[in-house]
């Protein structure tokens, strides 16, 4: 297992205090060495700049975090979507389409229905669609 110094912990520890105003005991209960590495995902993919706009990656994750009937993962996204400008309107149609895709899932499993017949009719679903 990889091993940290504690100064690499202790900047790892002001870093969060001064992005985020405190370190979370959820965070402050990790492993030094994890938090150390966990850190710089957490920043970059979920208060930083990504490819995936802030409100969208926000919605994403409130969407995951229903399906995985977390509430703390739904409070954190759901309050981090709303920070980024996510609309009532906007989370309930968060809330139906995580409940669709969780439905039709297990509609389709439980047909046992084969991927590759589904992967050709998605994808001839797809080109009818684009000629339209």
């Amino acid at each position: 297992m990889a091993t940290t110094s504690a100064t690499g912990y202790r900047e790892t520890l002001e870093d969060i205090e001064s992005t985020i105003g405190i370190v979370p005991g959820f965070m402050a209960t990790l492993p030094e060495d994890d938090l150390v590495h966990e850190w710089p995902v957490f920043k970059q993919y979920v208060l930083g700049e990504s490819t995936i706009p802030p409100k969208y990656r926000e919605l994403m994750g409130l969407a995951v975090a229903a399906s995985l009937k977390c509430p703390y993962c739904q409070a954190f996204h759901k309050g981090a979507a709303q920070l980024h400008g996510a609309t009532e309107e906007e989370l309930s149609e968060v809330a139906v389409l995580a409940g669709l895709t969780s439905r039709w899932s297990s509609m389709i499993h439980a047909q046992n229905y084969d991927y590759d017949t589904f992967v050709e009719e998605f994808e001839q679903i797809g080109a009818f669609l684009q000629e339209q």
